[in-house]
């Protein structure tokens, strides 16, 4: 996407070959940083740490950061132990585990002193597919987004929870996609951007992104979202995605399923637009098989932002000494989902309708 003119995506090479740069997410929005990442250890820090996000970009991040690490051991020993670290930075999106799964099985048959370039070229491979994914969801999404238009006066209205746009992504990003690609085709469409607590991902990222490329949107409070659906606000909700069963459970940002059930309870299609390498093939109920990421408690307690003077500073807004939990994500079952678009179309949140999108699945079922 394009930032004052021009053209980023969220991770490329270093001029040169020498490291992997990335947005910096953590300082958005009131800066735009580049960082680098020398080695393994800086690929997982990033990934730990949020400076990169969003289930596509961390696998993408991985395959880079195995690249870096296979730099300083290609040994067997050295592919395997940077597989484990890297695997072990986030628990609960399937991609972090799927392209290291996929790196690894082209590395594996190699000699050590090839392996470090392939390993590049593939990671390279996994970020160029996943921005032609991404585009293409953007296509299937948008024709929902027409077809609302359609049957209305005015701007579509669109509500998203946390950030599913090109920060989260390596490029047009998943549930923001179809969004882009309507705007861009002239369908008025607006977007209410919840806030998304605790690490206000939608008031951060997804506002700046949208203030980026020029589309109409409303941050609101997250817990807006079911008042504006009773009041026939909303045309559709869109989100994203960090993992979804074969089934069409789609596990995503702490909250989604809240406003699955509004939607369920107003009236108002829910869809979760992913890329195939969302889907965990082998996991039939999300609630019982997906882990859930807990994470730290100071991500509750304190906020950061920027003071009236334009300097940047981390408050407390919870009382001291009083306990905190902060699951990261929540599981939307497929009852409550209207649909799931993906690279390949639109498909029902069924087993048969994904087997339908990928139909190669089912000799593996």
């Amino acid at each position: 996407m394009n930032i004052a003119g021009r053209h980023y995506r969220t991770i490329f090479p270093e001029p040169g070959g020498h490291g992997i740069c990335v947005i910096d997410q953590t300082r958005l929005p009131f800066a735009f940083e580049i960082r680098t990442l020398r080695s393994a250890e800086d690929a997982a820090v990033a990934i730990r740490t949020m400076i990169v996000r969003g289930a596509p970009l961390i696998g993408a991040t991985a395959a880079y950061g195995l690249a870096l690490a296979l730099r300083e051991d290609a040994s067997d020993r050295g592919l395997e132990e940077a597989v484990r670290r890297l695997a072990a930075t986030r628990p609960t999106a399937i991609n972090l585990r799927w392209a290291l799964d996929r790196a690894a099985a082209l590395l594996r048959p190699l000699s050590p002193g090839a392996r470090a370039e392939a390993a590049l070229a593939e990671a390279g491979r996994i970020a160029d597919e996943d921005v032609a994914s991404c585009r293409a969801i953007g296509v299937h999404g948008a024709r929902l987004i027409a077809e609302a238009g359609a049957r209305k006066a005015g701007p579509v209205n669109v509500l998203t929870h946390c950030n599913a746009g090109w920060l989260a992504t390596v490029d047009w990003g998943t549930a923001l996609a179809p969004v882009y690609a309507a705007h861009d085709a002239g369908v008025p469409v607006h977007v209410f951007v919840d806030e998304t607590r605790p690490r206000n991902q939608g008031a951060a990222l997804t506002a700046f992104e949208l203030n980026a490329h020029g589309v109409p949107h409303t941050v609101i409070a997250d817990n807006a979202g079911g008042h504006l659906m009773q009041h026939g606000q909303v045309d559709l909700c869109l989100v994203g995605s960090d993992r979804t069963t074969a089934t069409g459970d789609v596990c995503n940002k702490i909250g989604t399923y809240l406003k699955a059930l509004a939607a369920r309870d107003c009236g108002v299609p829910f869809y979760a637009a992913l890329p195939f390498s969302t889907i965990d093939w082998t996991l039939a109920d999300g609630i019982a098989g997906i882990p859930i990421e807990e994470r730290d408690a100071r991500e509750v307690t304190h906020l950061t932002g920027r003071t009236d003077e334009g300097a940047l500073a981390t408050i407390a807004v919870v009382s001291p000494g009083s306990p905190v939990a902060n699951p990261a994500f929540d599981v939307t079952p497929a009852r409550l989902v209207t649909g799931i678009i993906t690279e390949r179309g639109v498909a029902p949140a069924t087993p048969e309708g994904l087997l339908g999108l990928y139909p190669e699945r089912r000799a593996a079922a």
